[in-house]
């Protein structure tokens, strides 16, 4: 057992628990209630500590001190990794191929088995020994007179007097310039500013096998003068051979290197696309919608040193990204794009989706030669063990070219746990956190199974999971509550599923259909306006037209990867977002969209991070913040000292603390390990200097109103009515438990986009507002799910519009219209199935979600 007793970080309160190993256990609860605080600051934060303190007192003296987290005691601790939600990586450079390090043996493949053709004529490169060129000579040329020349030059400018010189002084007597046999004679030279190919005659001789020796030896010469490549000339016909040690093409002699698997990674200078090097994309002015007119009219206006400051952000305004015209996308350059195997170049193996991928490498071995199949069948075993992995967490749409920025937060947390199970490492401790994120119910067992899988290999797997499956396929439940925040942070109920389901916890209660989310009594009729998109054909979609109705909750559902954020967030949100707006983010193609003038507003809330930097944080973000600090400029102690809002700003000089410039900690780089945050020894974590905390409100210091919860700030501005209308909507969004300060990059997807919903709600709706969510339930349990849909539905009844993109049933049965694309994911996916209310979608009975939607309405 993994024993955890007295745990007190954050919210815990003294909490005991004991984890079975190797057993699959989840961790359930309201948001908030110290599932996290349980799983991953005390459970993985030891093993980190306990890892660390392993190393030598030289380089731990590097690392800086790791804290031990608030616990009396655990025993048990295997060697710990986690797999959180954030997404993968923000690098360009970064695919799924990369990440899974797929794409590291696909290099290895086609550096080993590919065959190379000739991107000036398309024919097979051929390479040949000395003993081969031989051969073939006496062979094709027996009886004839030839030249044996060497290359020195290929297509380059220059007088080339000293190199005339050089093979005169040598003895040679003849050389080939630019087609022409010419003598080579003393001064010699050619027109310096004109491109020149110049060989020299190594021997002009009759070839026959009597005389072999001179043949050989003078190959020899040729060999080693032209860098292993010799030119052969029949005197009688002119007639032009290329042979070569390396890949060559017979027609041209264009020649390669020898392929090895740096040729083929667009992250090196030998395989990268020159042009864009490797990125598949280059920057490019949007000429279109620039007005330069006015823009010259302004710049007018400023000053020389105010006029290089604007140019910098202008340039960063009109510039976009467009597919690379060298590569057209494919990152590589174009000698690595003529290798193939079966035909196949290795640009267009990563863009295949993984079910089609494994599926070909299944059978490639069938179609190759004995040689290549010898070479190759090792590296197909590990490609296809990996894919394997990949398709069992539900990810057969996705493709090894797929760039790791475009994934979501699920997706992203699902590669590495493919990835992991890859590895094989056996007594290890896994800790994921909600893996079953943007998975459709019918893709769950899947990942249920490949957990499982995980945990058979002889590991111990803990999951924070509010799914239903998840909880009753587990060996072992710990269930926090029995509230969130302050309420929170008790083991309300360990043990089996099974056992659970007969407990009186809020958890148990939705388990057993005590609870549950009831549908409501009629489904709204919406205002008999719609948006029609007719046409659409981006990515898998397949010339989809469909009709979205206004003032309702209209839920666009199906399997991962069938065409729903492609539909929605790539092709509908831009186009609003550029006629509403102006936004520079092109919509995937379309034919039309009609009905735009029936709303005046779109708001759209994705759960990218809420700013670039570790600095923004929900009080930022929703801008509650310059309302805190107004209202400490407005104490005795800040007039007295003529203290402005900035004094109380972590982001500029003045107020803060500048030893950790208001971070309030220092970034310990660990070049092997994720990097460490350490509290900064001066301001111990508070962001301010001295001065600026002696101001205080209520008691409390600008830096201990930035460390409360959402629920103790709004019981401590219950009088301050502009501050508590922006930071009681968090609360209505379920976000209660995150404090005020909590810097962005420590937040979910989830809680990111519910932040963003809440500053959307806190701001006057028109009652003609089209809101866009996608995946809003990401890391809700149960109850928080009906406090969402309670404020979703608060902004229908107003008469706006709210598109919700969504795999959770719960949401799925409130929705007044349900447009379901399918059938599958990816290829097989991009049409539309059904469309009505839940109860028309399952009357209809086709695609996957009026399966699983039939049993819940029913229950």
């Amino acid at each position: 057992m993994i024993k955890i007793e007295g745990a007190r970080v954050h919210n815990l309160k003294n909490v005991d628990v004991e984890i079975p190993r190797n057993s699959l256990t989840v961790i359930t609860g309201l948001s908030g209630s110290g599932k996290s605080s349980l799983a991953f600051d005390t459970i993985f934060a030891e093993g980190q500590r306990r890892y660390v303190e392993t190393f030598s007192a030289y380089i731990r003296n590097f690392l800086g001190g790791m804290e031990r987290p608030e616990v009396d005691k655990i025993s048990g601790l295997s060697p710990v990794i986690s797999i959180e939600q954030k997404t993968t990586n923000k690098n360009p450079r970064s695919t799924v191929g990369t990440v899974t390090e797929v794409y590291d043996y696909l290099r290895l493949l086609f550096a080993r088995a590919g065959q190379a053709y000739s991107y000036s004529t398309g024919e097979l490169m051929v390479k040949y020994t000395e003993e081969d060129v031989m051969k073939l000579l006496l062979e094709n040329y027996n009886g004839k007179r030839i030249f044996l020349l060497a290359s020195l030059v290929q297509s380059r400018k220059g007088h080339y007097r000293e190199l005339f010189e050089n093979i005169r002084k040598k003895g040679y007597l003849y050389a080939r310039v630019d087609g022409e046999i010419l003598d080579v004679v003393e001064g010699m030279k050619v027109d310096r500013y004109k491109n020149h190919d110049i060989e020299v005659v190594i021997d002009k001789l009759a070839v026959n096998e009597k005389d072999g020796n001179r043949l050989k030896k003078s190959l020899e010469i040729a060999m080693k003068m032209g860098d292993g490549q010799v030119m052969v000339v029949d005197k009688d016909s002119g007639e032009l051979k290329h042979y070569s040690k390396k890949l060559m093409c017979p027609t041209t002699g264009l020649c390669y290197r020898d392929p090895a698997p740096n040729n083929f990674s667009f992250n090196s200078p030998q395989g990268a696309c020159p042009h864009c090097k490797g990125l598949g994309v280059v920057p490019a002015v949007d000429v279109e919608n620039t007005n330069y007119v006015e823009m010259a009219a302004y710049v007018n206006t400023l000053s020389i040193e105010e006029q290089k400051a604007w140019a910098e952000k202008w340039q960063d305004s009109i510039d976009k990204m467009v597919e690379c015209p060298e590569c057209h996308g494919k990152r590589l350059n174009k000698e690595a794009l003529h290798f193939r195997i079966d035909g196949k170049n290795i640009s267009e193996v990563a863009a295949m989706e993984l079910q089609p991928l494994y599926d070909w490498m299944m059978t490639v071995e069938e179609r190759m030669d004995s040689k290549q199949r010898a070479i190759a069948h090792e590296i197909i075993k590990e490609i296809t063990t990996r894919l394997k992995f990949l398709l069992d967490v539900g990810l057969h749409y996705l493709s090894l070219s797929r760039s790791s920025e475009s994934l979501s937060g699920g997706e992203s947390q699902r590669i590495r746990l493919a990835t992991q199970i890859g590895t094989k490492l056996v007594n290890v401790l896994y800790i994921l956190d909600e893996p079953s994120i943007g998975l459709h119910q019918r893709d769950n067992v899947k990942l249920i199974n490949s957990l499982k899988e995980l945990r058979d290999a002889g590991n111990t797997v803990i999951v924070v999971e509010h799914d239903k499956d998840m909880m009753l396929s587990a060996d072992y439940i710990v269930d926090m509550g029995p509230f969130a925040g302050r309420k929170g942070g008790e083991v309300v109920y360990q043990g089996g599923p099974k056992e659970m389901l007969k407990q009186d916890t809020l958890t148990s209660r939705f388990l057993n259909g005590k609870e549950k989310i009831e549908i409501p009594q009629e489904r709204r009729k919406g205002n008999g306006k719609c948006i029609k998109i007719v046409g659409a054909k981006g990515n898998n979609l397949k010339n989809v037209s469909v009709d979205i109705p206004l003032g309702m909750l209209v839920c666009v559902t199906g399997v991962s990867g069938s065409g729903k954020s492609t539909l929605i967030n790539r092709t509908l949100q831009p186009y609003l977002s550029k006629h509403f707006y102006h936004s520079q983010q092109e919509p995937l193609a379309f034919e039309k969209i009609e009905g735009v003038d029936y709303i005046d507003k779109i708001i759209s809330v994705d759960q990218s991070p809420l700013g670039r930097t570790p600095r923004s944080n929900p009080a930022t973000y929703t801008d509650v913040f310059t309302d805190i600090r107004k209202l400490f400029v407005e104490m005795p102690e800040s007039k007295m000292r003529a203290y402005k809002p900035g004094r109380f700003s972590f982001n500029v000089a003045g107020g803060r603390c500048e030893t950790c410039s208001g971070n309030g900690y220092k970034t310990i780089q660990m070049n092997f390990l994720p990097d460490v945050l350490v509290p900064c020894e001066a301001c111990h974590g508070k962001r301010y200097n001295r001065e600026t905390l002696e101001v205080r409100f209520k008691g409390k210091s600008i830096s201990d109103v930035l460390d409360m919860t959402i629920n103790q700030a709004v019981e401590f501005f219950e009088n301050q009515p502009r501050i508590l209308q922006k930071i009681k909507v968090l609360q209505e969004v379920g976000l209660g438990y995150i404090k005020l300060g909590q810097p962005s990059s420590t937040l979910s997807g989830g809680e990111s986009q519910r932040v963003k919903l809440a500053t959307e709600l806190s701001k006057r709706d028109t009652g003609k507002t089209l809101y866009i969510l996608d995946e809003p339930t990401t890391g809700l349990h149960f109850e928080d799910i009906r406090t969402l849909m309670i404020v979703l539905n608060r902004l229908v009844d107003k008469g706006n519009s709210v598109i919700v993109i969504e795999h959770n049933l719960d949401v799925i049965k409130l929705a007044d219209h349900i447009i379901d694309i399918g059938p599958e994911g990816g290829r097989h996916g991009g049409e539309v199935v059904a469309v009505g209310t839940p109860e028309e979608v399952v009357e209809c009975g086709k695609g996957v979600t009026s399966e699983f939607l039939k049993n819940e309405l029913n229950n």
